[in-house]
């Protein structure tokens, strides 16, 4: 359980996250997964990362529980460290030095979205969701990431209803390079890892520094504006009681 790193080609690290049993990763998860991705990037033997995750699913964002234990006791600890930690995993992946593919299965959701939208190519499963449910769970953040996958008018309608696209949907806006049943995503994705790690890797780290610089959108001033209303959010109760409320109906789910 964790986040691993293994190198199973020439030129590829795979990152691998297993958080289970959703993968929604605590304070801890997020700050050791912007490491793995630095220090994969960091390597000059390395000329692409494949970005992972064991389980039904890729990412559930942050571990609630985690938030509810803290704010409980009157503490906002754990908001910090899991805000810190998702700004400083997006950024990861964002500024890694080499190319990011992610390999998305199952539900990708709230923080998985930050991450998958600061990667720089997407293979997905045909079983693959991805939506941001902040307003069902007393959140906000990753708009700036949903809207590199999206147009901007859908966007808004899925954080607003909290609903998901599938990888077919995302595949037709062109965010998603390939969707494959799901046993062949592994296979899938490291194909496209590999075809990237053919190229010159000195070439390729200028390449996605090139890219960087003409991107539009500043991502890491983007989220951090976000992530500003997501204080206010908590520091008002409001966000308290919607989490509430969404433990409670999934209790009555469960009943």
């Amino acid at each position: 359980m964790g986040v691993s790193t293994s190198a199973p080609d020439h030129g590829v690290a795979v990152v691998t996250v297993d958080f289970p049993p959703v993968n929604a990763l605590p304070v801890h998860g997020w700050y050791d997964l912007a490491d793995a991705v630095r220090t994969a990037g960091r390597d000059p033997a390395v000329r692409c990362v494949l970005l992972t995750a064991a389980g039904r699913g890729f990412n559930a964002g942050v571990d609630i529980k985690e938030l509810q234990r803290d704010t409980a006791t009157g503490g906002h600890g754990a908001l910090l460290g899991a805000n810190g930690g998702c700004a400083e995993a997006f950024a990861a992946v964002y500024d890694c030095a080499v190319p990011v593919v992610a390999a998305v299965q199952g539900f990708c959701l709230g923080g998985g979205i930050g991450l998958v939208g600061n990667a720089d190519a997407i293979v997905a499963s045909e079983d693959a969701t991805f939506g941001l449910p902040e307003l069902d769970r007393g959140a906000l953040g990753a708009a700036t990431h949903l809207a590199r996958l999206v147009p901007q008018h859908l966007m808004r309608a899925l954080y607003f209803t909290s609903r998901t696209a599938t990888a077919h949907e995302l595949h037709a806006h062109g965010s998603v390079w390939r969707v494959v049943p799901r046993g062949e995503l592994p296979d899938a994705a490291m194909e496209l890892a590999r075809e990237i790690a053919r190229k010159d890797g000195y070439l390729l780290r200028l390449a996605k520094a090139a890219l960087n610089g003409i991107d539009p959108v500043d991502v890491r001033r983007s989220y951090r504006f976000e992530q500003g209303f997501t204080f206010e959010a908590n520091l008002s109760g409001v966000a308290d009681r919607v989490r509430d409320a969404f433990g409670a109906s999934g209790k009555e789910a469960r009943s």
